[in-house]
Order: structure tokens, then C-alpha cells, then sequence
């Protein structure tokens, strides 16, 4: 009988786990994780329970960080910024303009996702399946096709994000720092002229109304992350833990996926809403893969990306690059 109660109180107590992000509540991401977090709650008989803090409430996804390490917060749905001091090279998919398609991103992320992932559970954190949120497009207040076109202009850059501060600076602009929902206002009083962002960030954040023009060039590619404290995530028992990884699996991946079709849909949106497409010349794209490649460089030098995670990058890059080849 003894041995028996000692089994009881692993599998009996209750714990809710806190969870914050930036996504609004509502949107169909959050609906499809809300419906995960259910279910885990049903499998699980009440063991495993997830408190959800939508739309930045418990604040931007830095001070998610912060609340993660004094023990405030469990884990948090976050954009890759603040999580670069767990694992540096999880920058490798938003160097500028390395993608040229969907298709490019889905044979690299096919073969270095897990690698990612392992990265960040060896700097202390459990992550779950990437999250697409998007290529990045140039929405700006006047046509923009060359980078000499940015010059004088005002463009936006993430709060917090010196790797972003750093990049706008390549094309002798100066950057405007700022959270994400002070954007709208700084489209709307003029301190803003241009924001990179991905078109159905764009809608949801109404900057399509303060815009003229979107760059027909995907910038930056970028992701998000689902991630739990790992010292967390292992005080679970092991069939939590298989329940647990088995849905969040499931229905981020199914975000992954939805987030794409969100996107493409979004950006013919802006185009019928009245925003003018802007397609670079030759000449322009030259242009611009002259400075992508100065910042690749820079990121190489300031050990922002490790040579041997961008040599295996290119190299996947390049492999699929040449099966598609005529």
C-alpha cells in the first residue's frame, strides 16, 4: 500500500503552467492553441494545466523573458529577439534577403529546424515546432525599389533588436526604435515612413491605412517560438510530457501552416485595399544583395551567426537550389 501512495501525488497534483505573448487573443492561432491546451487538460485528468496571457499583458516578449527567469512566468509564445541569449545562432533564418521562395524555406527548415530547437533546449529552454510568421515586406509612406530610395526615410525596427538597429544603419538610415504597438502611432504622426513587417501583421495591426506602397521583396524571413523553462518542463512525468509534446506538436504545426496561407492572403489584400506594388529592377536587386551580403558578413564578425550554422545554411541552401536548376 505504501509503495503505492509513493506513486499517487506524481501523477495526482495539479500545476498550471503561465504562458504569455504578444499575439492577441482571438485570432485563429490562439484559437487553435487555446483548443490544444483544452485537450491537454482532459488528457492529462487536471495534471497538466496552461493559463494563456494574450496581446501583451504581461508585457513585450523581453519582459516575458525576465518574468521566465525569476520565476513569474512558465514560458511564452515570443519572437526569436529576447530568446538570443539561450542559443545565439537561432538568428540563421533572418539574415536578410537569403530567401527567394517558400519552397527555399521549407527544404532549409526541413533539414536545420531540429537543430534549432536543440540549441535552445541546451541554453535551458523546451521548445516546441517553429511557427512561420512570415516574410517581411517594405510598407512605406513613398516608392521604395532601390535602397538609395530609404535614404532620409524613417523606418521602424523592433524594440530592443540591435541586430535590426544595426542592418537599417547598412542602408544609411536612421532606425526608430519601438514596440510593436506603438507602430500605428508612428505611422499616424509622421514619426514612421517605412516598417518591414509581414502582410498579415500589417492587417492586423491596421498599418495598411497609414501606407502607400509595399516593396515586392521579401526581406527577412521570420519565425516564432513556443518555449517552456526546461527546468520547468522536466520536473513533468514522462507521460505528461508525451501527451503534452504529442498535441502542442500537432496544433503548432498546424499554426506553422495557417500562418502562411494568412500571409499570402494578406499581402493580395493590401494590393486590393489600394496599396501599389513597387517590383525592383535588376539593377535594384543588385543593390540590395550587395548590402544583404555586407550584413551577412557583419553577423559572421560579430558572432551573431557561428560559421559552421552558416556554412551548413548555405549549404542546404544550395543543394536544393541546384535539384531545382533546369
Amino acid at each position: 500500500m505504501l509503495a503505492g501512495l509513493a506513486v499517487v501525488p506524481e501523477q495526482a497534483i495539479a500545476k498550471t503552467y503561465k504562458i504569455a505573448t504578444g499575439v492577441p487573443d482571438g485570432v485563429g492561432g490562439m484559437k487553435r492553441l487555446r483548443k490544444a491546451i483544452a485537450e491537454i487538460n482532459t488528457q492529462t485528468q487536471g495534471r497538466v494545466k496552461f493559463k494563456l496571457y494574450p496581446g501583451g499583458v504581461q508585457g513585450d516578449d523581453f519582459t516575458v523573458v525576465r518574468k521566465m527567469r525569476i520565476g513569474q512566468l512558465h514560458g511564452g509564445v515570443m519572437q526569436v529577439n529576447p530568446l538570443i541569449r539561450f542559443y545565439t545562432d537561432l538568428q540563421i533564418y533572418n539574415m536578410p534577403l537569403q530567401f527567394q521562395s517558400y519552397a527555399e524555406v521549407d527544404a532549409v527548415r526541413k533539414k536545420m529546424d531540429q537543430g534549432i530547437r536543440l540549441g535552445l533546449n541546451r541554453g535551458g529552454l523546451h521548445v516546441f515546432p517553429l511557427i512561420e510568421t512570415g516574410f517581411a515586406y517594405l510598407l512605406s509612406k513613398k516608392p521604395v525599389a532601390n535602397p538609395k530610395d530609404l535614404i532620409s526615410m524613417k523606418v521602424w525596427v523592433p524594440k530592443g533588436d540591435p541586430l535590426g538597429e544595426r542592418l537599417v544603419k547598412m542602408f544609411d538610415v536612421s532606425p526608430v526604435p519601438l514596440g510593436i504597438s506603438d507602430v500605428l502611432a508612428g505611422l499616424q504622426t509622421g514619426l514612421l515612413d517605412a516598417v518591414a513587417i509581414p502582410p498579415s501583421a500589417a492587417l492586423a495591426l491596421q498599418l495598411h491605412n497609414h501606407v502607400q506602397y509595399v516593396m515586392d521583396l521579401p526581406l527577412i524571413y521570420i519565425y516564432t517560438l513556443m518555449a517552456i523553462d526546461e527546468k520547468v518542463y522536466a520536473g513533468l512525468s514522462d507521460l505528461d510530457k508525451l501527451t503534452i509534446t504529442g498535441i502542442l506538436d500537432d496544433a503548432l504545426r498546424d499554426i506553422d501552416q495557417d500562418s502562411r496561407k494568412d500571409n499570402l492572403k494578406s499581402y493580395e489584400a493590401l494590393l486590393n485595399q489600394g496599396i501599389s506594388s513597387v517590383s525592383p529592377s535588376a539593377e535594384d536587386l543588385v543593390a540590395w544583395k550587395l548590402i544583404a551580403r555586407d550584413a551577412v558578413s557583419s553577423m559572421l564578425s560579430t558572432g551573431e551567426v557561428s560559421a559552421v550554422i552558416l556554412k551548413e545554411f548555405e549549404q542546404n541552401l544550395m543543394d536544393f537550389r541546384s535539384r531545382r536548376a533546369p
